[in-house]
C-alpha cells in the first residue's frame, strides 16, 4: 500500500464521520418538520369548523339586524305618528282651551272685582 492510499483511506474514513456526524442534525430537523406537520394538521383541523361557526353566527347576526332595522323604523314612524297627532291636537284644541282659560281668568278677575267693591261698599 502506498503513501497515497494510505491518504485516501483516511480522507475516506474522514467523509464518513462527517458524513455521520451531519446525519443526526439532519434527521433531528427532520423530526422537527414532522412534528411542525402534525401540529399544522391538527391546527387545521380545528380552525375550519371554527371558521364555519362564525360564517354562521355573522349571518344569524345579519339576520336579527335587519329585524332591529325593520323595529327601529316602525318605533320613527309611531314616534313621527305621535308628533304629528300632538300638533293637531296643539292646533285644534289648544287654541280654544287657551281662549276658554283666559275667559275664565277674566270671569274671576271680574267676579273678584265685583266682590272686593261690595265689600267697600258696606
Amino acid at each position: 500500500m502506498s503513501a497515497g492510499d494510505v491518504a485516501g483511506l483516511i480522507a475516506a474514513a474522514a467523509f464518513v464521520g462527517l458524513v455521520a456526524f451531519l446525519a443526526v442534525p439532519l434527521v433531528k430537523l427532520g423530526r422537527t418538520f414532522d412534528s411542525a406537520t402534525a401540529s399544522i394538521k391538527e391546527l387545521t383541523d380545528h380552525t375550519v369548523p371554527v371558521l364555519d361557526e362564525t360564517a354562521t353566527l355573522v349571518a344569524s347576526s345579519n339576520v336579527q339586524l335587519e329585524h332591529i332595522d325593520t323595529v327601529t323604523t316602525a318605533a320613527a314612524q309611531v314616534s313621527e305618528n305621535v308628533s304629528a297627532l300632538t300638533s293637531l291636537f296643539a292646533a285644534t284644541v289648544g287654541g280654544p282651551m287657551i281662549k276658554a282659560a283666559a275667559f275664565s281668568y277674566g270671569v274671576r278677575r271680574a267676579l273678584a272685582g265685583l266682590s272686593a267693591g261690595a265689600r267697600k261698599g258696606l
